[in-house]
């Protein structure tokens, strides 16, 4: 029989495979024979450790995964990523994938784990169609999106001050800035009292 190669990714330095790990080592496979990619993302079609998990397999040999998005966000990477192993005459078997434990070299296996696939990116589709949508409506009403807020200099607040003095509005201003007229208000008050401040 093959040995059980296991392989775990956390997408931050932040987490911890702690979990995937216990669960692997539970499932059989050896400390010795377990991958770990930290702070890898899983839309990274080329991972390290990953490579060097499937660099190990060889024939009979079966990869071990916790869940199906430890290996990948897009169907297509997934599903050339299992093909690469059955060509090696290997296996590949996610522990917890629709509830159960699924085996690639079965029939059934490999059909439960391309639906599977395909359900995993049509989900992230969805996500990231409702995230633009929200970006989208935010942006038409004229709300703040978040972010890093644009860091401007002295010299940029006192250029827009003289343009409001010379009878730009200063909404215009404010909005050609990147800003509400409130923070350009705040900002050349500041200005204000940094120079008296400073005689």
């Amino acid at each position: 029989m093959g040995k059980l190669i296991g392989y775990a990714r956390v997408s931050t330095k932040a987490q911890d495979t702690d979990r995937q790990e216990a669960d692997l080592l539970a499932a059989g496979v050896r400390r010795d024979d377990m991958y770990v990619d930290h702070g890898v993302s899983g839309a990274t079609a080329s991972r390290v450790e990953l490579d060097k998990a499937l660099g190990a397999l060889h024939g009979g040999d079966t990869l071990v995964v916790t869940t199906l998005d430890r290996l990948g966000r897009s169907t297509v990477n997934m599903l050339k990523l299992a093909e690469d192993i059955k060509g090696k005459s290997a296996g590949l078997r996610v522990l917890n994938l629709g509830g159960g434990d699924v085996d690639t070299s079965t029939p059934m296996g490999a059909m439960v784990f391309t639906v599977m696939a395909a359900l995993g990116q049509m989900e992230l589709e969805i996500k990231r169609e409702r995230i633009s949508d929200s970006v989208n409506k935010r942006r038409a009403a004229g709300k703040d999106l978040g972010g890093r807020k644009a860091q401007f200099t002295d010299s940029q607040i006192k250029s827009a001050l003289r343009l409001v003095q010379s009878g730009e509005p200063a909404a215009q201003v404010a909005r050609d800035l990147g800003m509400s007229r409130a923070t350009l208000y705040r900002r050349v008050e500041g200005l204000s009292l940094s120079a008296k401040v400073r005689k």
